[in-house]
């Protein structure tokens, strides 16, 4: 018995690597935004914010790894190369597991982009 379907057919797993990358911008940009704006509203410190950030960014790519695995288990671990443009069903299947492996590493790297200010930045600045 599978835990996790050999393929999985629906235009939402194309998604699912720029959804995590976004849904991380938004809690680390904000969460800084509001803890610079108001720093005593929370009760801590700046670096437990940054220590979050790390957290948060460790489940994203954790994430964003575990949809391109499954984006390269359905193009067929690479036995096929591109382009899948034949008008079938295997071919469909196969494009849409490439380009969701794509979308992931360009997620991916998106992802590391948007926590690089916290390695730099040790406090807020007015």
């Amino acid at each position: 018995m599978r835990i996790i379907p050999r393929q999985v057919e629906t235009f939402w797993t194309l998604f699912t690597g720029p959804i995590v990358w976004a849904l991380h911008f938004l809690l680390c940009y904000v969460g800084a935004a509001i803890f610079c704006a108001k720093p005593d509203m929370f009760g801590v410190s700046f670096e437990a914010v940054r220590m979050a950030i790390a957290g948060i960014t460790v489940v994203a790519l954790a994430a964003i790894a575990f949809s391109a695995f499954l984006a390269w288990r359905q193009w067929g671990f690479g036995s096929d190369d591109p382009p899948h443009d034949d008008p079938t069903r295997r071919d469909r299947i196969l494009f849409q597991g490439f380009a969701t492996l794509l979308l992931s590493g360009l997620s991916f790297i998106a992802v590391i982009y948007v926590a690089l200010p916290v390695l730099f930045v040790s406090e807020c600045l007015r």
